[in-house]
């Protein structure tokens, strides 16, 4: 399987560890009343899901950049590649607001 990382090209998966679904960027807040049963769900409930999916990929023998992959889990086709960095702020900025600038 290759993945186009977004700031040097094409490279094998082979470069890569698989970290998990994307959601993990959202790590919840630490101070909630509930942060007990936030933090059990975010560390151990996974879905497992057919299709599109959103990944967490650690790119170990290279640039050690952090990238959500979406890949098709029935067929292993990617469709997208992205900064894990870049998806955080533009999430954080469509939090506050800002929107995507």
């Amino acid at each position: 399987m290759i993945i186009h990382h977004p700031l040097l090209g094409p490279r094998d998966a082979s470069e890569f560890v698989y970290k998990g679904d994307a959601s993990l960027i959202d790590r919840p807040d630490w101070q909630a009343d509930n942060s007990a049963d936030l933090f059990h769900d975010y560390l151990y409930l996974r879905d497992n899901p057919v299709g599109e999916h959103r990944e967490l990929w650690y790119h170990e023998q290279g640039d050690r950049s952090w990238l959500v992959v979406t890949r098709n889990t029935l067929t292993h086709d990617i469709t997208n590649v992205e900064l894990a960095r870049d998806v955080a702020l533009a999430k954080q900025a469509r939090k506050s607001g800002r929107g995507d600038k």
